[in-house]
């Protein structure tokens, strides 16, 4: 099997779409700015949500399912908001098409069919939920109210690319509502830590805790928390949001309560999600230029098995062995597959799945039948060894836990080396130019001087770091008092 994938350092960019291609994670579909998931992609996301959707029952959250359509009033409720995502609207206009007159077998909008109201294609789903809950919270007993959803969203991107910016994506959103800000908070930061948690535990992904600056900030909300991931090229990727909106949205429909005492008050709100943006981030993190790498917790598959055989007879022996392996891999919860096709040679079936990204393959002939032996082999190093046959269920169980950390540790250690504190302008851009990564200066906490930034060199403040240490230093622009650092990033 041929690969021929662009390298990394020579093209970055078009390293990872051909990867996302080849690797059969997705692809482009006939719908502009939209992607097919295919079956082995959606097996990694499936993996996701099946590991999210554990963490946030375990805090107390349930999943329900609210319209797509939005009507335009409800959009409008929350003014931020609704400026914020105004540009990315798709807006349903009329219910029904009719023949065209003139040009038989076409069709075209019937203008009689013209909606009363304008129905907005959620690209977030606040205005909706929060005009429900008007209806769901009457008392203090009625809170907090811990709701999640898994859906699927429209934002009309210009410039898309598979998983990391499309037209319409996957995600889950969390609305919550609560009787006190304290719990708002703490409900948003709780949630920032389920995602950074998730990231490094099962993406082997090292993330950095921060808030979003006033600019950076989600649309209708009073403080963005985030974590923020370095990809293998020095940009940097936003993976995952968690907002405290204050009573905006509640003051916007009107969200009130009964506390103790029967007076009303209005809730105070969160919202939080991540996306399958977090598979590109999964794809750039690890990947090399042999395919994808894929952490052991995610994969799909954790381990192949491939038979190398010349007759039917060797090829039968092989399959009584590797049953009986199968079996035993099982029963530790280890997802394996043998690939037995006879239509493939086994140096195809190898090139295959390093593409794919499996963490572990396992070979064996006639010879490690006489020898009581399989050769084992490491995506991640792309190392073998010869195992034992009384070891090798043991061995394979231990070895993926050391995958997973083992990809955690390079992945951390390539995000500490690019962690750069510059103290100049000069430095900055220098940096920026030459090393990239997050860079770590000095900001007047000024607008201005961030958009001023950001248009001289593309860099964002990515965010303002949960454990900075509070220091007086000069602005890296304007030489004005700084209480602390941020991290600066080109991101995607």
């Amino acid at each position: 099997m041929s690969k021929n994938l662009t390298k990394r350092e020579e093209d970055y960019s078009k390293w990872y779409n051909e990867l996302v291609v080849k690797a059969d994670l997705a692809e482009n579909s006939g719908v502009r700015g939209c992607m097919v998931i295919k079956p082995y992609g959606y097996a990694i996301w499936e993996k996701m949500q099946t590991e999210l959707d554990r963490m946030f029952k375990e805090t107390g959250h349930s999943n329900a399912y609210f319209p797509l359509f939005v009507p335009k009033s409800m959009f409008e409720a929350e003014e931020k908001n609704a400026e914020g995502f105004a540009k990315e609207c798709a807006i349903v206009t009329h219910y029904r098409l009719k023949n065209d007159p003139e040009k038989p077998g076409k069709l075209i909008v019937d203008p009689s069919a013209k909606l009363e109201e304008e129905l907005i294609v959620r690209p977030t789903s606040e205005a909706i939920i929060w005009s429900t809950y008007k209806n769901w919270v009457q008392s203090y007993r009625d809170l907090p109210l811990l709701i999640n959803q898994w859906a699927n969203v429209v934002r009309w991107e210009m410039r898309t690319r598979l998983f990391l910016r499309t037209a319409e994506f996957l995600w889950q959103e969390g609305h919550t509502a609560h009787a006190t800000k304290t719990e708002a908070i703490e409900e948003s930061e709780k949630m920032m830590n389920v995602y950074a948690d998730f990231a490094q535990n099962f993406m082997a992904i090292p993330v950095i805790k921060g808030l979003k600056t006033e600019t950076e900030r989600f649309a209708g909300a009073e403080e963005t928390y985030c974590i923020e991931a370095l990809m293998q090229d020095g940009k940097a990727l936003q993976a995952g949001t968690s907002h405290f909106l204050g009573q905006n949205f509640a003051k916007a429909f009107d969200v009130k309560f009964a506390n103790a005492e029967g007076k009303q008050e209005y809730v105070w709100g969160t919202s939080w999600g991540v996306s399958t943006r977090l598979m590109g981030a999964l794809v750039m993190t690890h990947s090399d230029d042999n395919g994808l790498v894929l952490p052991p917790n995610l994969a799909p598959i954790q381990v192949v098995i491939v038979p190398i055989f010349k007759t039917d007879e060797e090829l039968e022996r092989i399959t009584s062995v590797v049953n009986e392996l199968v079996t035993r891999f099982k029963k530790l919860r280890i997802s394996v597959k043998y690939d037995n096709r006879t239509t493939q040679k086994p140096g195809f079936k190898f090139a295959e799945w390093e593409l794919k990204g499996v963490p572990v393959r396992i070979a064996v002939g006639p010879k490690d039948l006489e020898n009581g032996t399989f050769e084992v082999a490491r995506r991640d190093t792309l190392t073998k060894g010869v195992i034992s046959k009384e070891i090798i269920v043991d061995h394979i169980n231990d070895l993926l836990e050391t995958i997973q950390n083992d990809l955690f540790g390079k992945a951390l250690n390539y995000r500490n080396t690019h962690i750069t504190e510059v103290n100049s302008f000069e430095e900055f851009k220098e940096v920026l130019e030459n090393k990239a990564g997050f860079i770590s200066a000095h900001w007047d906490g000024t607008p201005e001087t961030e958009e001023k930034i950001k248009d001289l060199t593309k860099a964002t403040i990515r965010c303002i770091p949960l454990n900075r240490a509070l220091e007086e230093g000069k602005c890296v622009l304007t030489g004005a008092k700084s209480t602390g650092r941020v991290l600066f990033a080109k991101a995607y």
